[in-house]
């Protein structure tokens, strides 16, 4: 079987698929029905991360560590779990970040990369893949600077694919199929610069002392 290449992810974003490996490596790919997407007009921080936001506690960096980054996340959660994120979507994944369509954002305290989260920007559309945390609250603020810079870019989907407790806490929803599909080739229609320079002061927090 032909590895995963950076064109095959773009073909499936476009078609409203993605894929995930099974704990033997072996790659499948989905379209859940519903789909969960974070209306991203409406988002604000939640009370509880308004405090960690204003105290500054982490630099936050755009695509400086993005194969880390995903690493990272590729890391079992817990004892004897397994995960999604195989070498081989790695491999494919950091080929797509060459081309400038895969993005992670990260978080650091003392220099140390601590949480953070990659996704696919395409048109107006960013497909959200996975975040994780060292440290209480990294990719929460990670998460929060990612909507800023879409709403700033005037992004017009965000996609994180199935429904669960993580992504409920930043607003996910359930849509049919059929809308997602709607809104996405919408989103495709449009283009959207995922960073500018503009926005390069939002990232400029220094790190702790």
């Amino acid at each position: 079987m032909n590895k995963l290449t950076a064109d095959d992810l773009i073909y499936g974003y476009i078609n409203g698929i993605f894929p995930m490996a099974d704990a033997d490596g072996t790659l499948y790919w989905y379209s859940p029905d519903p789909r969960a997407i974070i209306p991203i007009d409406t988002y604000k921080p939640s009370r509880s991360l308004r405090p960690v936001l204003n105290k500054k506690e982490f630099d936050i960096r755009v695509n400086s560590e993005f194969s880390q980054v995903m690493r990272y996340c590729a890391a079992p959660r817990s004892y004897g779990d397994s995960t999604w994120i195989s070498d081989e979507i790695i491999t494919a994944y950091t080929e797509l970040h060459r081309m400038g369509l895969a993005h992670s954002i990260e978080a650091y305290q003392n220099n140390r990369l601590v949480g953070g989260l990659y996704g696919v920007a395409l048109g107006s559309a960013f497909f959200g893949e996975s975040m994780f945390h060292l440290v209480s609250n990294a990719s929460k603020v990670a998460f929060h600077y990612l909507m800023v810079m879409l709403q700033e870019n005037q992004f017009d989907l965000l996609d994180t694919q199935f429904i669960n407790d993580n992504v409920k806490r930043f607003g996910a929803i359930e849509i049919p199929k059929a809308e997602y599909l709607k809104r996405l080739k919408q989103a495709l229609r449009r283009k959207a610069r995922f960073t500018e320079p503009m926005l390069e002061h939002l990232f400029r927090h220094q790190p702790n002392d």
